[in-house]
């Protein structure tokens, strides 16, 4: 099996990524990755490409380029080699997680540096087309400030019922029904910065994204190809929720980078998410420890969790109807600065930043716990594994 892996270049601290590279696990047409790794080079050179993303139906490959703030598409001409397709479109500071939209119309890039959701409209070819900002996130925990009023019940159904009626002119209804924008409470005022991290989509025209260093989860409403802010879900001040993972239950699980928990998000019977639980992502972790990605196990029955300082990878399993996580297992993750993993079968692949590596272990499909290391290779500063289709 074959995939894509991003990674840092020279331009992030001297390292020694040159693009994105091509690993291969086991044979290269085999749909398991439990074989020996070997790292066969760069399929395309770009500047430290930490994430990327596929299109939903064309083999093209969105990168997001950290340090250089934008993102750029690539499309695929050999089996391992990648080509620019059109120039990078500049998205903002610090750029460090892409998301394509299902139907393949937009991305969404968020920016760490500056907090920025940004949204590129996709052409038909999969090229890139002009990036617009989302609204901006509000801090929970900034300086006090009037709340914005909630929008009036009987005024949104009217919105609602007046823009079905209207049809393709519906765009023109005003936004009654939408939750005003908070006043943006500047980084000066509060010592907290804005740090946007992953947007993730949901079934029925949702989208979910994080924000680090505001320690909320926002809610965003597609319509008519726009994105509309919801809600902001709020985590407990300083956890820095990261990473997130959707389960076919209907829960959303937020692994918070700073305070190393996975947080429950459900909406209820009126659509309005809350938090309807949280655990340690694992007991005993080290007070300098930061948590990285979450994936799921092939079944949804377990969760795996990178953690960066101890080098672990934590085991949760998934309690009763979704609604509940109990930590299992903390394992050695077989590298250093574990950023990124992956679940393929029944091996666990672990991208580590920090030793130019990618290890993979063996998973017990029974009880969910990662074993020893299988194979090690090196690869340049690795942030991102994704499987070629």
């Amino acid at each position: 099996m074959r995939f894509w892996v991003g990674g840092y270049g020279a331009d992030h601290n001297g390292a020694p990524g040159e693009g994105i590279g091509m690993l291969q696990a086991g044979d290269a047409d085999d749909g398991s990755a439990g074989g020996p790794l070997a790292f066969t080079g760069t399929a395309v050179a770009a500047p430290s490409p930490s994430w990327l993303a596929p299109h939903p139906a064309l083999d093209v490959v969105y990168a997001a380029l950290e340090e250089s703030g934008s993102v750029q598409a690539f499309a695929q001409v050999a089996e391992d080699r990648l080509t620019p397709l059109g120039e990078p479109v500049a998205a903002g500071a610090a750029v460090c997680h892409v998301a394509v939209a299902p139907d393949g119309a937009f991305l969404l890039a968020s920016c760490w540096g500056d907090g920025r959701l940004v949204r590129v409209p996709l052409a038909a070819d999969g090229g890139l087309g002009a990036a617009s900002i989302a609204p901006a996130a509000i801090d929970p925990y900034g300086p006090e400030t009037a709340p914005a009023a909630a929008p009036d019940p009987e005024l949104a159904a009217a919105a609602r019922a007046l823009r079905q009626a209207a049809g393709e002119f519906g765009s023109l209804v005003p936004d009654y029904d939408e939750e005003p924008p908070a006043p943006v409470v500047e980084a000066a005022e509060s010592g907290r910065v804005s740090r946007a991290h992953e947007a993730l989509f949901l079934p029925g025209g949702i989208v979910v994204s994080t924000d680090l260093g505001f320690d909320v989860v926002r809610v965003w409403r597609l319509r008519e190809g726009r994105l509309r802010g919801v809600q902001q879900v709020v985590l407990p001040e300083g956890s820095g929720p990261r990473h997130m993972v959707w389960h076919p239950s209907g829960h959303l699980y937020v692994l918070t980078e700073l305070s190393r928990e996975v947080f429950v998000l459900a909406p209820d019977a009126e659509g309005h998410w809350r938090v309807i639980g949280g655990v340690p992502a694992a007991p005993g972790l080290l007070d300098g420890d930061t948590a990285a990605e979450l994936a799921p196990s092939r079944d949804g029955e377990f969760l795996y969790a990178g953690i960066r300082g101890s080098d672990t990878v934590a085991v949760l399993r998934v309690r009763g109807s979704g609604d509940a996580l109990e930590p299992i297992a903390l394992v050695e993750a077989g590298v250093r600065k574990p950023r990124h993993h992956v679940v393929v079968r029944d091996t666990l692949l672990v991208a580590g930043q920090g030793s130019d590596e990618v290890a993979s272990l063996s998973l017990d499909l029974r009880t969910g716990v990662p074993g020893g290391v299988r194979y090690v290779t090196p690869v340049p500063a690795p942030t991102c594994l994704l499987p070629r289709r």
